[in-house]
């Protein structure tokens, strides 16, 4: 006999397998020798009081043997070497999974991505903190895997109407992910674990039949009577059939592309703000309510919250518990922070992006720029942080307390970030919009959060890319753009998602909506 059920134990506890048999035991009045094994299918953590709590789900095997089977469900991928064609722009993970997923669904990916292979694409990397010197087309937004591939990995997603986030974990593991992700409540892979997964997926494709071209940036798309019939490339190739556009959130020159060729885009919403950085050890004693700090069993602490400050939210964005601030600029004049936390997230310091949300007429002068407003404003204030970083990729910065009182920082702690910062009046250059919305969020967490506001901690600026300024406009039920039949808006580049798994899942769902037409099989319900 099977039965799940809850326990309510100490981190420590939460850590021997004997122990959480023996709770179970105590709960269901059994005896030991009666379960003959268990598995852990829930964990998180309960840090809302002092005493930190770990909340298992556990499925006991009573009376009978576990069965032999892998943790997780793994999926079948046809070969797809002479089917119908699609064409997939992008290989961060809404191309790699509607790539999956046209496979699955009998239909053969032709995978095209602007950047570099994943293990090629660390070299460029390691030139942006070594030499600060930005490839355009290979650097932390661009290349195969996309942003996430070296953005920490994180895998919780509130998205959970728009497709299966079970499913995507499962694939996660099937091509090399531990399966702790289907357990933890908040998922994480890791930056130094993500590249081979992401290497998998690619071969994954390969093998069933599909196509992958690197360094194959796609210049334009071939339109013929208001229908999208494939694209042209920098490389001079063409590549025809139905197109999921998938170019993530930092791909300017195709939403310029797409206004050159008249194809209906829209300014959307986004945030900007500052990356903050504190010591870990402050956010770990912070969250676990323990001048000790996290302990043994503890994992590095989380945080985020959500405040109003003149009518407009302020949230943390993207927390890096025990991570690192990195240089995530995609061209030469421009200066954009981002965080990323390794498996272990061991290092010294904890970050998070903390940002005001902007709408599109919030900054009246431009308007003019229509659809792309937001995107021209976006350009602008990551060139002026390139400027007072001192024109490279040394990134301005200010002790927190000294932000809130407008003062300017003589001396600067230790960061992670390792192209260096300089001190800079944030409060000054920053829009007044935001910054006094960041003051207000600082002093309001810092009541409550006690620690928090401090000089200990170091704002990075600037966190500008924390999601499309531009919406690519596509029709709610056939997902096919508005205008332009054959174009399939996808992912955070479109405009309709936001993390790793929401991305993946609107690429699965771009590729059904786009093998229902090409097929003429219903798929969705």
């Amino acid at each position: 006999m099977q039965k799940d059920i809850s326990l309510k134990v100490s981190p420590s506890d939460a850590s021997d397998l004997e122990l959480i048999k023996k709770h179970a035991c105590e709960q269901e009045q059994i005896v030991p020798e009666r379960i003959h094994s268990l598995r852990i299918i829930r964990r998180s953590t309960d840090a809302r009081q002092r005493q930190v709590w770990i909340n298992l789900t556990v499925r006991l095997f009573i009376d009978e043997d576990a069965p032999d089977t892998v943790p997780y469900k793994p999926t079948h991928y046809p070969d797809v070497s002479d089917a119908p064609q699609a064409v997939v722009v992008g290989a961060g993970p809404g191309g790699l999974f509607a790539s999956l997923r046209l496979i699955e669904l009998g239909v053969r990916p032709i995978l095209l991505e602007r950047g570099k292979e994943v293990m090629e694409r660390l070299k460029d990397i390691m030139l942006i903190k070594k030499e600060q010197k930005i490839n355009p087309e290979s650097n932390y937004c661009f290349g195969e895997g996309g942003a996430g591939a070296f953005s920490d990995g994180k895998l919780y997603t509130r998205s959970k109407k728009r497709g299966s986030v079970e499913k995507i974990l499962n694939v996660f593991c099937q091509h090399g992910a531990s399966d702790s992700i289907l357990v933890d409540a908040h998922p994480h892979i890791g930056t130094n674990k993500l590249p081979l997964i992401v290497k998998n997926l690619r071969e994954q494709i390969k093998a069933s039949g599909g196509m992958v071209h690197f360094s194959t940036r796609v210049d334009s798309l071939i339109i013929e009577n208001n229908e999208v019939k494939g694209v042209e490339t920098n490389t001079g190739e063409k590549f025809f059939g139905p197109v999921i556009l998938a170019t993530g959130h930092s791909a300017r020159d195709i939403y310029y592309m797409l206004d050159r060729q008249n194809v209906k885009i829209e300014a959307k919403g986004l945030a900007v703000g500052v990356r903050i950085e504190h010591p870990s050890h402050l956010i770990d004693q912070i969250q676990y309510h323990n001048p000790e700090g996290r302990g043994e069993y503890l994992p590095a602490a989380e945080y985020s919250f959500v405040v109003q400050a003149k009518e407009r939210g302020v949230y943390s964005f993207c927390m890096c518990p025990g991570g690192f601030i990195v240089p995530a600029a995609s061209s030469e004049e421009q200066l954009v922070v981002n965080g990323m936390s390794p498996a272990n997230r061991g290092s010294k310091w904890s970050n998070s992006g903390v940002v005001v949300q902007v709408n599109p007429g919030d900054f009246p002068e431009y308007d003019k720029f229509g659809a792309l407003s937001l995107l021209k404003f976006q350009e602008d204030i990551e060139h002026r942080a390139w400027v007072e970083g001192g024109c490279k990729q040394t990134a301005p910065a200010q002790r927190m307390y000294d932000f809130v009182n407008k003062k300017v920082s003589e001396s600067l702690p230790s960061t992670s970030y390792t192209p260096g910062v300089v001190s800079s009046p944030l409060h000054e250059w920053l829009p007044t919009y935001v910054t006094s919305r960041l003051r207000e969020a600082f002093i309001e967490v810092g009541k409550k959060q006690k620690g928090y506001l401090t000089n200990d901690a170091l704002l990075h600026a600037v966190e500008s890319r924390t999601s499309s300024p531009v919406r690519v406009v596509r029709n709610r039920e056939t997902l096919e753009h508005e205008e332009m039949a054959g174009l399939y808006p996808c992912g955070e580049g479109a405009g309709y998602a936001g993390g790793i798994v929401s991305a993946a899942m609107d690429g699965e769902n771009c590729a059904e909506a786009l093998a229902e037409k090409l097929t003429g099989i219903k798929i969705r319900s």
